[in-house]
């Protein structure tokens, strides 16, 4: 979403399309090359034992960037109403992350002209 957004702000809605493209494009086609050799890899106790420590650095990543977005994001009691919300809609009810997003999108939409950050 940061490329897009930069590429707009530098060449409009054609940069946009471009830089999304840009930063989606090889991921895509780098999964489409590995889908049929990583079934091989597997089949190494080496190889199987490596995969599985990519998956495990790139979940700790993952973990990482939402800790860190987390606490630069959740200053104000009306961001961590949202988020519990979200939290609770999500986990106990399996309502589908679009719908989490365009919901909060929507109240933070209503609750910024309030005052409420």
């Amino acid at each position: 979403s940061t490329a897009t957004f930069v590429g707009y702000l530098v060449a409009g809605t054609p940069g946009a399309l471009v830089a999304t493209f840009g930063i989606f494009l090889p991921s895509f086609i780098f999964v489409l090359i590995l889908n049929p050799i990583v079934p091989k890899l597997r089949k190494s106790a080496w190889t199987s034992a490596f995969l599985d420590a990519v998956n495990v650095a790139a979940m700790a990543l993952m973990a990482a960037v939402t800790i860190s977005m987390g606490v630069a994001v959740l200053a104000s009691p009306a961001a961590w109403i949202i988020a519990v919300i979200a939290a609770i809609l999500v986990l106990r009810i399996n309502v589908s992350a679009v719908w989490i997003v365009v919901g909060s999108a929507l109240v933070g939409v209503i609750a910024y002209p309030l005052g409420m950050w």
